[in-house]
């Protein structure tokens, strides 16, 4: 039977995902009103 006690002793955290975290942060995303400044400016 597992002892649910020592298994998350043992658990760690993906680095994987820690490092995505931080990829998406870092990354300078276009979001919908940037699409749609560019748009405009575009237009003019």
């Amino acid at each position: 039977m597992l002892n649910y006690e020592e298994e998350l002793k043992k658990f760690k955290p993906s680095l994987e995902a820690e490092e995505i975290e931080d990829a998406v942060y870092q990354e300078d995303l276009s979001d919908m009103t940037d699409l749609l400044k560019q748009a405009m400016e575009q237009k003019k």
